[in-house]
């Protein structure tokens, strides 16, 4: 199962985290979209939800603070606790075992992040 983890400001719209996805090259395969807890309420990623016809999950922030992230960024650290929101996000949502498959793309505009992981469901 592939997880698409998104990272997003408040200014972002649902254009901004469908472009960051599309950016990962595996959009099509995503089985599952995921985010911080009160992320996941916003219309913009309920919208992308809706969009994408996929089931949209929220993580805690303690779950997203002990993921392991390959990128590192001070404005999620300070904001988050964690050095990649998206990251963090589809690792969490991925589960126990889950590894980084395509690690944080950037939208155009600069207000989403996604990054892909997946677990293995053998």
């Amino acid at each position: 199962m592939i997880v698409a983890g998104f990272g997003f400001r408040g200014a972002a719209t649902p254009a901004s985290l469908r472009d960051a996805l599309d950016r990962t090259g595996r959009s099509q395969q995503v089985a599952l979209i995921a985010t911080a807890t009160d992320k996941a309420a916003t219309p913009t990623f309920r919208s992308l939800a809706r969009e994408l016809n996929l089931p949209a999950h929220g993580v805690d922030s303690a779950l997203l603070a002990a993921q392991q992230t390959r990128t590192r960024s001070a404005a999620s650290l300070a904001a988050r606790g964690t050095d990649s929101m998206a990251e963090a996000a589809a690792l969490a949502a991925a589960g126990p075992g889950a590894r980084l498959i395509v690690a944080r793309q950037v939208s155009t505009d600069g207000m989403a992040t996604c990054a892909l992981a997946e677990r293995n469901d053998t």
